[in-house]
C-alpha cells in the first residue's frame, strides 16, 4: 500500500515588527524607565498569482522525502525559473483512494485553482478495488474540478506485475477517454521500477527519482501555462 503524508503548502502573510524607541539620561540627573517602544506592523499583500493545486495521494505528498523535496515543491522552482506566475499547493494526503480525494473535493475547489494535477488510483489499484469504482470516482473529480473553470493534468498509473495482466490492463484503461484533460500516460515515468529511483518500499521515489516526476509532469503542464 501507499502510505503519504499529509504535506500542506499554504501561503501565510508574514508580519514583520518594527520597533523604534529611544532614551538618554544626564550623568547626575536619575532618568525614569524609557517610555515603551512604539511597534508597527507591515504585512506582505496576499499572493494573488494563479493556484495549481497538486492533488493527490503520498506520490505527491512526498511520503518518506524531506520537508521541500516533495515532486510539487520541485515544480515550483521550475516553474519559477520558467519565468510563469503560478502558486503550487500540495495537498497530497496519505493513503488517499479515489473515494477520498471525492470526499477532499471541497477543500480543493475553495482555492479555487486554475490547474488541478490529479494524482489519484495507486491505492485503488495496489488494494485491488474494482476498476469500476477507480473509473468512477475520477469520473465525479474531473467532472466537479472542469466545471469550477480549472484545466486537468491526470496521472496516468500502472501496477506492478504479480497483479496479473488482466486486472492491470482494466486498471490502466480508466485513465483513458476524458475529454478536455491532459492526460500523464505514466506519472512514474523512468521512476517506477528503478531501484536507485526509489525508496525502499520500491514504490515511493527518492529526491532525485521526484525530479524526474517533476520533470515528467512540467513536460505536460507547461504548454497549457500562462506568462501573463
Amino acid at each position: 500500500m501507499i502510505v503519504a503524508v499529509r504535506v500542506k503548502f499554504p501561503i501565510i502573510a508574514a508580519a514583520v515588527v518594527v520597533m523604534t524607541g529611544c532614551g538618554g539620561a544626564t550623568q547626575d540627573k536619575p532618568v525614569d524607565s524609557p517610555a515603551p517602544a512604539a511597534t508597527s506592523h507591515t504585512t506582505q499583500p496576499a499572493d494573488s498569482r494563479p493556484v495549481i493545486v497538486a492533488f493527490g495521494d503520498s506520490l505527491t505528498a512526498g511520503q518518506g522525502l524531506d520537508v521541500g523535496q516533495s515532486y510539487p515543491d520541485v515544480l515550483q522552482h521550475m516553474i519559477d525559473a520558467a519565468g510563469y506566475r503560478y502558486r503550487v499547493v500540495n495537498l497530497g494526503v496519505s493513503g488517499d483512494t479515489t473515494t477520498d480525494g471525492v470526499e477532499r473535493l471541497p477543500s480543493v475547489l475553495a482555492l479555487h485553482p486554475a490547474i488541478v494535477i490529479l494524482e489519484f488510483g495507486a491505492n485503488d489499484g495496489l488494494r485491488g478495488q474494482p476498476v469500476s469504482s477507480t473509473k468512477a470516482n475520477l469520473d465525479i473529480m474531473i467532472a466537479a474540478l472542469q466545471k469550477s473553470g480549472a484545466r486537468v493534468l491526470l496521472a496516468g498509473m500502472t501496477l506492478p506485475r504479480n497483479y496479473g495482466p488482466d486486472y492491470i490492463q482494466s486498471f490502466e484503461r480508466v485513465y483513458l477517454g476524458y475529454k478536455d484533460v491532459v492526460r500523464i500516460p505514466f506519472f512514474l515515468d523512468g521512476v517506477g521500477g528503478h531501484a536507485d529511483l526509489t525508496q525502499p518500499d520500491g514504490l515511493h521515489p527518492t529526491a532525485r527519482g521526484t525530479e524526474i516526476v517533476a520533470h515528467t509532469v512540467m513536460k505536460y503542464l507547461a504548454p497549457i501555462l500562462s506568462k501573463n
